[in-house]
């Protein structure tokens, strides 16, 4: 795993990101700075879709899209509104631990069989779903496909400040990623 940093204080905030919407973020969520009204979003949560997260912010301070591994490759056009209609300029990419998009193989049978019993599919059909689509969505480490994801997202957006983040489960903290 990357080397994470504890925000337990605005000094542990790195320098690029202090008094932008990042380091806001990272103030509201981790260390409980007062909510301020907000009438337009300052920026773009890309997150997974893991029931137990849970960011502490104020209303109407972020466009947020949910993808499973916090997976945006299916999801650019909608990066783009919210950069092109929604005019964010900042993008946090928050991973997190014991993700089920990890080591999806390990989790197929259990797979196939949810879409049986709970979805009435023919296992068949099931087994066909996985096999297709398992492969766009696993993401191997959750670090290394957030850092990597970060940096694709910053070639096709140049202008826009994106930060890789970290939820650890067990404490609902964030931590940036350190990128070296």
């Amino acid at each position: 795993m990357k080397n994470l940093i504890s925000i337990n204080s605005i000094d542990d905030i790195l320098p690029e990101y202090r008094n932008t919407p990042i380091g806001l973020l990272l103030e509201y969520h981790n260390l409980n700075r007062p909510y301020i009204n907000y009438e337009k979003a300052q920026l773009l949560v890309g997150m997974c879709m893991d029931n137990r997260k849970h960011l502490h912010m104020p209303d109407n301070f972020a466009f947020i899209i949910r993808s499973g591994g916090a997976n945006l490759r299916h999801s650019e056009f909608k990066v783009s509104y919210a950069i092109a209609v929604g005019e964010v300029s900042y993008i946090v990419l928050i991973a997190h631990n014991h993700c089920g998009m990890v080591n999806l193989v390990s989790r197929k049978q259990e797979f196939i069989h949810g879409l049986v019993e709970t979805a009435g599919w023919e296992i068949e059909k099931a087994e066909e779903h996985f096999m297709h689509y398992a492969p766009l969505f696993e993401i191997g480490s959750e670090t290394d496909f957030i850092i990597s994801e970060t940096m694709r997202l910053r070639l096709r957006y140049p202008k826009v400040i994106i930060a890789p983040l970290y939820y650890k489960v067990e404490d609902n903290k964030l931590y940036l990623i350190e990128e070296k």
